[in-house]
């Protein structure tokens, strides 16, 4: 199926019998056909796992399952749109950053924590973005959401790269992630992002990096 990009904030999905689409629940804008949209209580197709995971970090809203036979229009929010076409790696993003997926990729749930240790906590803690991040492997197409759009920054073993948090959209690739600070813990207090953490994303892949440090 894949999705077309009808504009910067918006895309295009077809439905086929037999296949089916998740999305955020209110990214769809229009359709066309015969398609049906149930809430999935189930996170895809992560299983009950993905789903605890999910309502751990507050995500608790349920993903929605498209079937059918027609085409839809996706959105959300005015947000800027990028999609991800994914050969067999693993893609990693925040949840509330997903506009919608292909029913091919198997959807689980990672702790920042089991990659940065002590500091992907501090990560989630701090910056207020969640504990756990959403993965996505297989063969297909991803959606997500971002501020002023997304730009691609390459990972490279010779050149680790170091992101704002908040800027912070997906990445993929043998990848480890590492929450660095510039400032003194008594001078972090109290602070977000910015100047006083650095995300620094080493090995080989690529990071997806939003143009705003504004939340979703």
């Amino acid at each position: 199926m894949g999705f077309r990009e009808v504009n910067s904030k918006v895309i295009e999905a077809t439905v086929t019998p037999g296949q089916r689409l998740y999305s955020q629940r209110g990214a769809m804008l229009a359709y066309k056909g015969e398609v049906s949209f149930t809430p999935n209580i189930q996170g895809g197709q992560g299983g009950v796992m993905s789903m605890i995971g999910r309502r751990i970090a507050n995500e608790a809203t349920p993903l929605m399952t498209v079937e059918g036979s027609g085409t839809v229009l996706f959105g959300h929010g005015g947000h800027h749109i990028q999609v991800i076409n994914l050969t067999g790696d693993t893609l990693y993003v925040e949840a509330d950053r997903l506009l919608a997926f292909e029913g091919t990729l198997q959807q689980g749930t990672v702790f920042l924590g089991a990659q940065g240790g002590v500091m992907g906590l501090v990560r989630g803690q701090v910056t207020g973005q969640g504990l756990f991040t959403t993965t996505l492997t297989g063969h297909g197409a991803v959606a997500v959401m971002a501020h002023g759009g997304v730009f691609e920054v390459p990972i490279t073993p010779q050149r680790p790269v170091h992101v704002d948090p908040q800027a912070y959209v997906a990445h993929h690739g043998d990848v480890r992630n590492k929450l660095s600070t510039a400032l003194g813990w008594r001078d972090m207090v109290g602070r977000g992002s910015g100047e006083a953490f650095q995300l620094e994303l080493s090995g080989s892949g690529a990071v997806y990096v939003q143009a705003s440090e504004e939340k979703l």
